[in-house]
This record gives C-alpha cells, structure tokens and sequence, in this order.
C-alpha cells in the first residue's frame, strides 16, 4: 500500500507542477491576479506530495520491501541501515525521485523566501520551476516509475554495488544535486527575465543567492566524490577527468563565471544579456550531466542507467528546454541593453576576464567530454581523451585567471589603476616567487611546472590577505581601529576572501600530490619493510575478519617516521561482498605535509606475500581543507542578509510616512 501512496503522490505532484507551470504563465502575461496567485500554494503542494512520495520509497528500502522492484534490485536484508537508506539514491529510480524533491525544494523555498521579488518575475520563476517539475516527472512515471511492482516477490533483494557501500557515497548524490539542480533557480529566473524582457540590478541581486547557495552545495558533491574515489578505488589519485566527473565540473565553472558576473550586473548595471546567457549555459550543463549519465552513452562508475529509450527522452528534454530557453534568449537577449560603462582597467575588467577564462575553460572540458562521443556516433572511430589533453589545454587557462584573481579585488570599480594595485601587491608577489624558488632549490630541481604551481598558490593566498589587510587599514590606522574596521567587515566580503584563501590551498594540494607522490607497488610478507618518503612502512601480515554483510582480507602496516617518531598503524582492508562484488578500503594516514596511503590487494607465492600498493601523496590534506574553506566561504556569503533575502527591503525612516530603500 506504501508504493501505492507514493505513485499516487507523483501523479499528483505532476498535475500541481502543470498548474503551477501553465495556468500562472498565462495568467502573468495577462495580469490576471487570481490566476497568478496559483503559483505559491502550487509549488508548496508539489514539494509535500515528492516529499510523500520519496518517504514512501524510503519506507520501502528501510523495511525491505522486495515486492517493490527498485528496493529488490537495490537492497538486501543484511545491508547497514545507513546503504539501506542511501540506496533510495544508489539507484537510477531513486536519483531521479530525488533529483525532482530538490527541484521541488527549491521552488518551495522561492515561493516562501521570495516576498520581495517582483509579483509578476516571482510568478513567472516559480512557473518555470513546475513546468521543468512537470518534465521530469512525466520522464519518471512514464519510463522510471520508483513503485514498480515486482511478481513474484524475490526471498532477498540483489543488494547495492558494493562502492556505493560508502558513507562518501550516502552523502555525495544529495549535497550533488543540491548544486544540479538548485542552477534550476538561476535558469527560471533568466527565463522569466526574457518574458518580461527586464534584466535590472535588483534582478541581478535576486539572482545571486540561489547562484551562491547551488555553487556550495556543488563544490561540497564534487569534493566529496573526490575524496570518494582517492580513498575507495585505490589507486591513490583523486580526480582523473572522467567524462561524469567533468559533466559536474563544468556547471561548477558555469555557475563559479555566473557568481562572479552577477556581482558586474548589480553594481554596475552591466553585462546584462551575459548573465542571462550564463545562467541558461549552467543549467544546460546540469541537464547535459543527467543525460550522460542515465543514457548508457558512456560506462563510468559513476553511471546509472543504460536503456536507451531513457536517454531519448531526457536528450528530447535537454533539447526542449535548453532550445526553448535559447529561442528566447535571441529574440529578446539583444534588447538588454547595460547602462553601465567602465574602463578595462577596472575591478569590472577583472571580473570579465574572469568569467572568459571560466567559460572557455568550460568549453575545453565540453569539447574534451562530447568528442569521442561524437566521433563513436558518427562511425569515424573511436578514441579516448584523457588527462593529457585536460592538463595542457585547462590548466594554461587556470594561470591568468589565478593572477588575476590576486590583482582584481585591488582595483576600483569603473576605471582603476593597474600600477597602482601591482604597487601595492609587490612584497606579496615577491615573497610568492622567492618561495617557489625555494621549493625548487629544495625538492626537485626538475619539477619547474610544479614549482611554478606553488608560486602561484602563494600568490593567490598573500594577494588575498594582503587585500583584506588593506580593506581594515592594518598598519595604516591604530590596532583598535584596524580591529573595529574588521568586525565590521560584511560577510560576502569574509566570504570572498575565505574562497580565495580556500583556492590557494586547494591549488597547492593539487600541485604537490600530482608533482611529487612516491608510489610503490610491493609483494611483502609478514615482517617485511618498506621506505616511502621519510617513513618506514613494516607489513605485520593480514587476517580474515567479517563485516555487516561481506569478509575481508585485513592488512596491517605499523608505520614510523625515521628512527624516533611514534609508530602508527594502518589497516586497509580488500572486501568481498556476500552478494555481489568487492572493493578495495585505503587506509590513510593524513599529516600535515601529506598521507601515507596503503592498500593491500591479491596474495601470490600461496598465500605467504600479499600485492601491497603504497603512496606518500604530498599536501593531500591542504586540498580537503582547501576544498572546504571555499565551501565554507560561499555559506558565509550566503548568510549575508544582502544576499539572503535577495534584494533591498524597504522600511521606514523614523517619522517619516513614506518607506526608503534599505542600506
């Protein structure tokens, strides 16, 4: 009976998105106020019956309920109750049930949180939001139905694929389509602009939170599936340009060059059809990522479906509404004209370099991802496109955006002074160069490019705190002044600096684990010893242990550094599934200076030598922490009560009868 419910809803839910979508457009474009009043109580609705529906689903898999067909062939009696709730997800089904909660969610929060929208451009959003809603529901109950029902119903379920067995896992989908499909905000309120054919500064402001709040959420999924694959998949690396890692990367550089646009379009009435433009493009990314995950167009692990007729209706989809979007945007994108000029030179003129080097970056990795798949579709032969072609085409374009990040927030708006703000910036891009100088005295003399990165992770990080040195006069103004200027300092701006200061962590991350890990691939046995970096690996041997629902082959690494640090053990672990499947567990050790990283696999020679995989990756952990930071960064904006609510709140001056525009 509980599927039964949870159909019934998403049936519902798709007649509350369509009046939400079609009656309330209508009734906008005539000014019609009953009709317009629709929209509010419609998304709220639609959000509670998903909402009942994806309950239902849960309740499903919770109590294993095998007669229900997605819980069957994606559950089992003796999974942890944690797998048992993320394979509501784990599953194409259960993924598209929650992609249309979140979509949902958002509109729900537009139509409780947007009071000071424009009625009209709120009732056109929150109608794009149910038609998009309607799209994907129809797409679910016509070719995915989650209550599918399954005779005769199967004794057990066929269990979870074991990497998905994962608390990384649980948590990644969720915090990743909360940045998917929150772009669908900055879609509806693009479209709903080209309606109305109005793109003003207070526009722009509506804009930002949903971009910001989308941006964090998408740079904590990508993190996490990140973090993922380094420490499940075993092969000691953490990003390798799979073509659905990089169908969430490039909606996360959309919407990073939309953020940053935004920003041009409220100060300065300017870049008004660019905006718009981006904030289509990053949402197409996102719908671009669904279709090649759930097509069968590409093998990943990271891929959920293979039926083709799937993929033909989410391609149909993506066409309708990125086409549809795009006929809008030509007919009246021309018409947005900016009133806002300024020179080159200027804090604008960084932020349009920024928002050319992110999309053309974008375009890179696009180009990159859809290629083969081309060539594959055309019968011209197929080829794969990897890292190498990532890295010297993405990368060189990182270089002038990284400089330019330092330079930007130290020029004035409108017209500003490049010798002035390089001026001020000397002893910091001084200090940066002098010490990716020493990293290549120090480590390796032939690693220039890696030594080049730490220059330039040292540059955005002194650029940024020089510039917040700068904001609160420090030096310039006695102490107790320079501290009252940085408690006064606005939350976007501490935003701003913590996802810069984030960034040149993450950079320096990046660049030593990838310039400088020592690998070595061993068979030891029991007692036998290995160097790695300045640590000193002893392999005690391995052992059979029993897990919730697999057996394990447990190693055990005591490790110590050189002669008189304290010993520690790793136990990483290879897992053999009771149903299906095996994973390889790392174990890793994080330090200040990088992990030690250790992996026990196969045993040879009868069962005396185990195949052991060991890594030092340098700086692993300022890539987390960086990663973090920035995350962190983007939720102090959004806290911002200027970026909160969305737009000024008129209030009124004491003894004055009229309201005046909020600060």
């Amino acid at each position: 009976m509980t599927a039964e419910i949870g159909h019934f809803a998403l049936i519902l839910a798709l007649v509350t998105a369509v009046v939400q979508g079609v009656p309330t457009l209508i009734g906008a474009q005539r000014r019609d106020a009953l009709w317009m009043a629709l929209a509010v109580p419609a998304a709220l609705l639609q959000f509670l019956l998903i909402a009942l529906a994806f309950a239902a689903l849960t309740k499903a898999f919770v109590t294993s309920d095998f007669s229900v067909m997605t819980v069957a062939m994606n559950s089992h009696t003796a999974k942890p109750m944690l797998y048992k709730v993320a394979g509501v997800w784990g599953n194409h089904e259960g993924s598209m049930l929650l992609w249309v909660l979140v979509l949902s969610l958002f509109g729900a929060a537009i139509a409780l949180f947007g009071r000071n929208l424009r009625p009209s451009l709120k009732v056109r959003v929150l109608a794009i939001q149910g038609l998009l809603g309607a799209g994907f529901l129809t797409f679910i109950l016509f070719t995915s139905n989650p209550f599918a029902r399954l005779f005769p119903v199967p004794i057990d379920g066929q269990d979870l694929n074991p990497l998905l067995q994962d608390p990384g896992l649980a948590f990644h989908p969720p915090l990743l389509y909360l940045g998917y499909v929150g772009l669908s905000t900055t879609f509806s309120f693009a479209v709903a602009a080209l309606i109305e054919g109005r793109v003003d500064p207070a526009w722009a402001r509506w804009v930002r939170p949903w971009t910001l709040a989308s941006w964090a959420f998408l740079t904590a999924g990508i993190v996490l599936g990140s973090w993922w694959a380094y420490y499940e998949l075993g092969w000691g690396g953490w990003w390798f340009w799979d073509p659905v890692e990089n169908a969430s990367f490039m909606p996360w550089l959309a919407a990073t060059a939309l953020l940053h646009s935004a920003i041009v379009s409220e100060k300065r009435d300017a870049l008004k059809s660019w905006t718009v433009f981006l904030a289509i493009i990053a949402f197409a990314f996102s719908l671009l990522g669904t279709f090649l995950v759930r097509s069968g167009v590409l093998t990943s692990v990271h891929a959920f479906a293979s039926d083709p007729t799937r993929g033909v209706f989410i391609l149909a989809l993506l066409i309708v509404t990125v086409g549809g979007a795009f006929a809008f945007y030509a007919w009246r994108g021309p018409a947005l004209k900016s009133s806002g000029v300024f020179h080159p030179i200027s804090r604008e003129g960084g932020l349009v370099l920024n928002n050319f080097l992110l999309t053309a970056a974008a375009a890179a990795v696009l180009l990159g991802t859809l290629y083969p798949l081309i060539l594959d579709v055309l019968n011209a032969g197929k080829i794969s496109v990897g890292a190498p072609y990532f890295d010297s085409v993405f990368i060189p374009m990182m270089v002038p955006l990284i400089i330019a990040m330092g330079v930007g927030p130290m020029l004035n708006w409108k017209r500003g002074s490049l010798k002035t703000a390089t001026y001020k910036l000397k002893w910091a891009a001084l200090i940066a160069v002098l010490s990716g100088f020493g990293v290549w005295l120090a480590i390796d003399r032939a690693s220039a490019l890696a030594a080049f990165g730490m220059t330039l992770a040292a540059w955005l990080l002194l650029a940024t705190l020089y510039e917040l040195a700068d904001r609160i006069h420090l030096f310039r103004s006695n102490p107790s002044e320079s501290l009252r200027r940085l408690r006064r300092q606005p939350r976007a701006r501490w935003g701003m600096t913590l996802a810069h200061g984030g960034l040149a962590l993450l950079i320096a991350g990046m660049t030593a684990s990838s310039a400088w890990k020592t690998e070595k691939i061993e068979a030891m046995a029991a007692g036998d010893t290995v160097t790695l970096a300045a640590y000193t690996l002893t392999f005690k041997g391995a052992e059979q242990v029993r897990g919730p629902n697999y057996m394990a082959t447990r190693g055990t690494f005591e490790v110590q550094r050189g002669s008189t640090g304290t010993p520690f053990i790793l136990h990483p672990e290879k897992r053999v599934y009771d149903v299906q499947g095996q994973t390889t567990e790392a174990a890793i050790q994080p330090t200040f200076l990088g992990d030690i990283y250790a992996v026990v696999g196969d045993t040879q020679d009868g069962g005396k030598t185990f195949v052991t995989r060991l890594y030092f990756n340098p700086l692993v952990p300022w890539m987390w922490t960086g990663a973090l930071v920035m995350v962190l960064g983007g939720l102090i904006s959004l806290s911002d009560r200027r970026h909160r609510v969305g737009a000024p709140v008129a209030r009124r001056q004491p003894g004055s009868a009229t309201p005046a525009p909020a600060e």
